[in-house]
């Protein structure tokens, strides 16, 4: 008797154990959220893709920096920025101050907000090296941003080239 006793102590702590730790992992690893607010307006001042042509595998970083502009009347919050691959990066830079660098594993509580009228800068980082000789080719990779803008609440940056030896 004691010996089922015991299994049944076991097994019932056990199941305690097991969800909270669920309840601990399903509270750190959530995505921030923001309501969306009417009057906050994404603008992407110039295109949201770039085609950097050949690029040079043991050329170094690649950089485009992408400007958008908030339009509307109420503060605009950039965040949740994820890239596609490893072997590219982002941040944005608010008013001089530049956020940590995002890519595409992570969940990262860095929210920015730009205010009516004002720029944020994304600066996408792309190393044609990551992927060694066998990452020679076409390459395209994205960074995307979701925004409280109702209209638009996830922007989308495209980049594109050849990499070559």
């Amino acid at each position: 008797m004691k010996g089922k006793n015991l299994i049944f102590i076991i097994a019932f702590i056990t199941l305690i154990v097991l969800i909270g730790g669920v309840f601990l992992v399903s509270k750190t690893t959530q995505s921030p959220q923001v309501a969306g607010f009417q009057d906050a307006k994404a603008y992407v001042i110039d295109a949201t893709s770039f085609d950097w042509g050949n690029i040079p595998m043991n050329g170094g970083l690649m950089t485009k920096t992408f400007t958008i502009k908030n339009t509307g009347t109420d503060t605009l919050k950039l965040l949740n920025i994820k890239t596609s691959c490893h072997c590219t990066k982002a941040h944005v830079t608010i008013d001089g101050k530049k956020s940590p660098d995002f890519g595409m594993d992570g969940i990262s509580s860095w929210v920015g907000e730009v205010t009516p009228g004002k720029e944020a800068k994304l600066t996408a980082i792309f190393d044609p090296a990551y992927h060694g000789p066998q990452g020679v080719g076409p390459m395209n990779r994205f960074v995307s941003v979701e925004t409280n803008d109702r209209g638009i609440s996830k922007l989308a940056f495209t980049l594109t080239g050849t990499v070559v030896k």
